[in-house]
C-alpha cells in the first residue's frame, strides 16, 4: 500500500540539481569558518527575507523594507495593523530560537515543535501558542481536510519518528520536504502552521549544514499548488520549489563570500546579447524546471551564460550517445 512515506520522490532533473546543490554546499563548507562580520551580514539579510516572505505568504502586508525597520528600529508602520507588527517580531524571535537549536544534533522533539509554535503566536494568540489543536479545522483552497484533533498527537509522534530515525538515508533536502508536507497535512495547530513548518523544516536543513531554504512570497500560488499536489502523492512540484529555494540561499552565501555575483545576469539580459542562440521563454523554462543553475530575485530569474551552454552541451552529449 502506498502511503506518504512511500510516495515517489522524483522529478526530471532531480539528481542533477541535487548534485549541483551538494557541490555548492561543499564550496561553502570549504570557506568555513566564515569571517564573523560577513556571516552576521548575510544572516541578517536572510533573516529579514525569511520573516517577510513567510509572513507575506500568510497574508501579512508589511513589506521587506518595513520588516527590517520594525526589527532593527522597533518602529510602528503607519497603516499596518498591530497584529502584523507582532507577527514580524514573533517570527524574528522564532528564527533566533531555531538558530540556537541548529548546532544541537539531538533529534527533533515534540517540545521543539511546541516551543517554536509558542514563539510564532506569542503576543497575538497566547491561548493557542505552543498547544496542539483540540478540535477540527478547515483550510481555504486546500484539497483535503486535516485529520481529527484526537489523532494529532499520534500523527505527530509518527512524523517525528520518521524524520529522526526512519528517513536517515534520505538526502536532507528530500527528508525536509516530506516533513514539510506531512506537517501541513496534519495541521497540528489552530493557527500558525505554515510559519511553524517553514521554521522547522529549515531547522532540519540547518542541522545538516545547509542555509535556510526560503519560500518566496512571489511563489505563494506555486507553493499552495505544490502542497495540494503532494496531498495526492505527487511531491515533484514541492521538491522543485524547495530545491530552488535552497540553491538560491547557497548562491547568496557564495556570491557574498567569493565575489562571484557578477557572473549572474537576468535571463532578459543574457538572451538579448548578440548571437546568443536561445530565446527568453526557453531559458526561463529551464530555470523554472531546475535544469540550469539559476535563482530567483523578486519575479526575475538570474543565471549565467555558462550554465545555459553547459546544459546544452550535456543534452547534445546524451543525444549523441542515444543515437549510437
Amino acid at each position: 500500500m502506498t502511503t506518504w512515506k512511500t510516495y515517489p520522490l522524483h522529478f526530471e532533473g532531480l539528481e542533477n540539481q541535487l548534485a549541483r546543490i551538494d557541490a555548492k554546499k561543499a564550496q561553502l563548507d570549504a570557506l568555513r569558518p566564515i569571517p564573523a562580520i560577513a556571516l552576521k551580514s548575510i544572516k541578517e539579510s536572510l533573516t529579514y527575507e525569511w520573516t517577510y516572505n513567510s509572513n507575506s505568504i500568510e497574508g501579512n502586508t508589511i513589506t521587506l523594507q518595513e520588516t527590517q525597520l520594525i526589527i532593527e528600529e522597533g518602529i510602528t508602520v503607519k497603516g499596518k495593523s498591530l497584529r502584523e507588527h507582532f507577527e514580524t517580531l514573533n517570527h524574528h524571535d522564532s528564527i533566533e530560537f531555531v538558530e540556537s537549536l541548529a548546532d544541537d544534533s539531538s533529534a527533533l522533539a515534540a517540545k521543539d515543535v511546541l516551543d517554536v509554535h509558542a514563539l510564532v503566536l506569542q503576543r497575538i494568540e497566547k491561548e493557542y501558542a505552543g498547544r496542539y489543536r483540540t478540535s477540527g479545522v478547515r483550510i481555504t483552497n486546500a484539497n483535503f481536510t486535516p485529520p481529527n484533533a484526537l489523532k494529532v498527537d499520534e500523527f505527530m509522534e509518527e512524523l517525528l519518528a520518521w524524520v529522526n530515525i526512519e528517513s536517515k538515508e534520505l538526502h536532507p533536502l528530500l527528508r525536509a520536504t516530506v516533513f514539510h508536507h506531512r506537517f501541513v497535512w496534519i495541521h497540528p495547530f489552530f493557527d500558525g502552521n505554515g510559519r511553524t513548518v517553514r521554521l522547522l523544516y529549515n531547522l532540519l536543513l540547518m542541522r545538516n549544514g545547509f542555509p535556510p531554504a526560503i519560500i518566496l512570497a512571489n511563489d505563494r500560488k506555486k507553493y499552495y499548488d505544490a502542497l495540494n499536489k503532494a496531498n495526492l502523492g505527487d511531491y515533484s512540484k514541492l521538491l522543485l520549489l524547495v530545491l530552488q529555494a535552497e540553491e538560491r540561499s547557497l548562491d547568496i552565501y557564495l556570491s557574498n563570500l567569493t565575489n562571484s555575483q557578477e557572473d549572474y545576469q537576468s535571463i532578459t539580459d543574457i538572451v538579448s546579447e548578440a548571437n546568443f542562440p536561445y530565446g527568453q521563454e526557453y531559458v526561463s523554462l529551464l530555470a523554472r524546471q531546475g535544469k540550469i543553475d539559476a535563482y530567483k530575485e523578486g519575479r526575475n530569474w538570474l543565471t549565467t551564460k555558462k550554465a545555459v551552454t553547459d546544459y546544452m552541451k550535456d543534452r547534445k552529449r546524451v543525444r549523441t550517445k542515444s543515437a549510437n
